[in-house]
């Protein structure tokens, strides 16, 4: 296609930013939705959105706005910790909220107008599976599988893919939220955490010719965690 159009949520700092910045580089028209804009001029074929993820009627008044993009690809996210004791029922609404029910909102919105052969990636998270300290982290995150399987198998006579990419601990803001309350990852076997980039190069693989064929699945970025 002459000109290519991407969506990515959170596209202010981490691994939304990065996603951008990768896009952006191979020859994508992007556009950025998150609270504030990114530091830095990411260049002509960027526009950032000013929108509160979070406030649904907000969002609705955005995406309107937009034409459907080629690609789509929700990376915002936030992390709340807490035991089975502790942990706060409001975090685990707004953490659904951001996490499932807005990749809902998109998708809802857009496939039905996305050109066949589109794509859809979903960021998620190794810890999808259970972990520690981050039981509704972990249950937001682990509903992108049924989500994305089912949206797939709709999906799949357009050709239009639907994938998830699921990063252990990355190196981002995130990673030294004051908000985790002293529950920090370990480094995983591979002796560093999983980049930024690297979540962003897998998920530009997602939306390259050689992924036409993928949909419904899960690629765990883990450094070896899940070993």
């Amino acid at each position: 296609m002459a000109e290519r159009r991407a969506l990515v949520t959170g596209a202010s700092s981490g691994i939304g930013l990065e996603i951008c910045r990768t896009l952006l580089a191979t020859g994508w028209q992007v556009t950025g939705l998150s609270r504030r804009a990114p530091e830095g001029d990411l260049g002509p074929c960027f526009t950032h959105v000013s929108v509160d993820l979070l406030d649904d009627a907000a969002l609705d008044g955005a995406l309107a706005e937009l034409p459907a993009p080629d690609a789509l690809i929700h990376a915002a996210g936030v992390l709340r910790v807490g035991d089975h004791a502790q942990m706060s029922r409001a975090d685990g609404a707004q953490m659904w909220r951001l996490h499932l029910d807005v990749a809902a909102q998109l998708v809802q919105h857009f496939a039905p107008r996305m050109r066949d052969g589109g794509r859809i990636v979903l960021i998620g998270s190794r810890v999808a599976t259970g972990a520690k300290g981050k039981a509704l982290y972990a249950a937001s995150k682990a509903a992108f599988t049924g989500f994305a399987r089912s949206v797939a198998a709709e999906l799949a006579p357009r050709q239009i893919t639907v994938n998830i990419v699921a990063p252990a601990a990355t190196d981002t803001p995130m990673l030294r939220d004051p908000a985790r309350q002293g529950v920090g990852p370990d480094a995983p076997p591979i002796g560093r955490f999983v980049l930024p980039e690297e979540v962003a190069g897998t998920t530009a693989f997602l939306l390259s010719g050689a992924a036409a064929s993928m949909t419904g699945q899960t690629l765990v970025i883990c450094g070896g965690a899940s070993l």
